[in-house]
């Protein structure tokens, strides 16, 4: 991998100077170090020397973070120097929540279409996709707009793909990832027709007049149709890891959580570490399956997965439990008052849970009493309420474990609620890729109404000392990774790419500086490696960036426009711009 490091390193010759400073006498070979950084503006995180200008690396770590001056001690013969001429430097990224291999297999294998795409447009893709893979079994991909159907009502949404899909089943999902869009013949191969029974959990979409399946699926629904798509392949989970890798270190993300892992993706990350293949801390919630194809809760069974499939920079001590589904038309998370009806003839309800408090708190027991931290899907503020109290059951009953469980998307927290994650150290895992107008927020108020844009309380939560992380929740919700817009709209609560004016919920803006620390030493707790990395401080791992500009001397607008020069990976360069990109 040095080799590799050393050509890379000719490549930037915009960055490495002529490498003129002198080195003092090293005290020992002991001292010299693998890779020194100088000349440049490195924003720490660390509180007792937040700017320094100079860092030695050896053996993946840090081995001294100081001036120009102090630093030279370590230079010897074999040192590599790299003079950053003044750009700044920060800790890698650490995304909290995403999906990595289905962003993947999303990039190279399904039929994608941007989230604003037309009836039109998706079906002029869909013929297109059909027409390039006449061996495929089933076309599968998306994302379509969550108010897609409210925009563009149709009498029959599986008679439209139909017309272009020919004796191929077709299932593709919406922005969200909850719901899926399926034509007939996708139907039919799952048994749905009129006479179906409705889906605890989910519902089928159904035509008012006939009572036919329509093709929408909401939640649990989904699954019947979801369950039938052929998995991929071992090769093409590998591929599409690798590629979501290699796409994450561009973005300057050193550390990630895969926050809903099935096997096939745990043996993938398991082959890939183990080959040393893997450029970044790798942790992988596994999916718990309870409720889904009659399967019990088997605590057992998870450890066993966990144990399976563990690997180098691979950390299978979590799991991923649904107790919701999302605030937008499909109205399926679990709100503490009633959504806005649907339409003219809709009616008043406020979604479901998943599961009651008495079996959550049992299962996250359970959990927390073997070891795993938990992530809980808790889109609504009546789920975040629920999983707090299941929270504060097993506190009660294995006592404080040290594990800071996770609500994913508590985008609605009651008020009465907000201080209770700091009390029971419950991370609020957060996706500020949202916080600003868009389609998906359209939706979410259409559903919710006026109350609907008190949204992602990011400045109570930090206020009231509770544990935040964050993460894109890739490719679900969003097309891109990249951190950097997410920065921003902590920041702005703007849209960092101007499509749609405004800003939402403005006074839950937060600074630059609790932004990065979220996204740095806040994710770095998430992956239970707080100890080890997410900021730059001796002994920690050499996981940092360099950008192309500061961040603190341009406007917040511009915080979307980062590009990162290079990343390091313990101490080794896993990615570097050239000119051509």
């Amino acid at each position: 991998m040095k080799t590799k490091n050393h050509l890379l390193l000719i490549v930037l010759s915009a960055l490495i100077s002529g490498c003129n400073i002198p080195a003092a006498q090293l005290t020992s070979s002991q001292d010299e170090a693998d890779l020194i950084l100088v000349n440049a503006n490195i924003y720490t995180l660390d509180a007792k020397q937040p700017w320094v200008e100079a860092v030695a690396i050896k053996d993946g770590v840090y081995h001294y973070v100081g001036d120009g001056t102090g630093v030279k001690q370590y230079q010897g013969e074999n040192t590599q120097l790299i003079n950053l001429q003044g750009k700044m430097v920060m800790p890698g990224i650490n995304d909290a929540h995403q999906h990595p291999e289905m962003g993947g297999l999303k990039m190279l294998y399904q039929c994608v279409f941007p989230f604003t795409a037309t009836p039109d447009e998706i079906v002029a893709t869909l013929a297109q996709c059909v027409k390039d893979n006449p061996e495929a079994e089933w076309i599968i991909g998306g994302q379509w707009d969550s108010d897609l159907f409210v925009k563009y009502p149709m009498a029959s949404p599986k008679a439209l793909l139909d017309a272009v899909s020919g004796d191929k089943p077709v299932l593709l999902s919406s922005d969200s990832g909850h719901d899926g869009w399926a034509n007939s013949k996708a139907l039919e191969l799952a048994g749905i027709n009129k006479d179906s029974q409705e889906v605890e959990g989910g519902v089928i979409g159904r035509d008012a007049a006939t009572g036919e399946p329509s093709g929408l699926l909401l939640e649990h629904a989904n699954q019947l149709v979801e369950k039938l798509v052929p998995d991929w392949s071992m090769e093409q989970y590998k591929t599409a890891t690798v590629h979501a890798m290699e796409i994450a270190n561009r973005y300057g993300i050193t550390g990630l959580k895969d926050a809903w892992a099935g096997e096939s993706a745990l043996a993938a990350f398991k082959a890939l570490g183990d080959a040393g293949e893997v450029t970044l801390h790798l942790a992988a919630a596994i999916d718990v399956k309870y409720g889904f194809d009659n399967e019990t809760f088997d605590v057992t069974k998870l450890e066993m997965l966990r144990d399976r499939y563990s690997a180098n920079q691979v950390d299978t001590r979590y799991v991923k439990i649904f107790m919701d589904g999302v605030p937008t038309s499909s109205r399926t998370a679990a709100m503490l008052a009633n959504y806005l009806p649907a339409g003219n003839n809709g009616h008043s309800h406020n979604g479901g849970l998943h599961f009651d408090i008495e079996k959550l708190a049992e299962m996250i027991t359970a959990l927390d009493k073997a070891g795993f931290t938990v992530k809980i899907h808790t889109a609504g503020d009546r789920s975040v309420r629920v999983t707090l109290d299941a929270i504060e059951q097993a506190r009660k009953a294995n006592g404080d474990s040290g594990l800071r469980h996770e609500l994913a998307h508590a985008g609605y927290i009651d008020e009465a609620d907000l201080p209770r994650f700091a009390a029971l150290n419950a991370v609020a895992d957060l996706s500020p890729y949202l916080w600003h107008p868009s389609p998906i927020i359209d939706s979410v108020l259409g559903a919710v109404g006026e109350r609907g844009e008190h949204y992602w309380p990011i400045k109570d939560l930090v206020e009231s000392g509770a544990p935040v992380a964050a993460g894109s929740d890739w490719p679900a919700a969003v097309p891109t990774m990249d951190p950097w817009v997410g920065i921003e709209a902590m920041v702005t609560r703007a849209d960092p790419r101007g499509e749609f004016p405004g800003t939402f919920w403005p006074q839950q803006a937060i600074t630059l500086a609790q932004a990065l620390d979220i996204y740095t030493r806040g994710g770095a707790k998430a992956l239970r490696l707080g100890d080890s990395t997410g900021s730059v401080e001796l002994g920690k791992s050499a996981d940092l960036v360099v950008l192309n500009h500061n961040l603190f001397e341009i406007p917040a607008e511009n915080i979307s426009e980062t590009q990162i020069q290079m990343t390091f990976f313990k101490g080794e360069t896993v990615y570097q711009r050239t000119e051509s990109k």
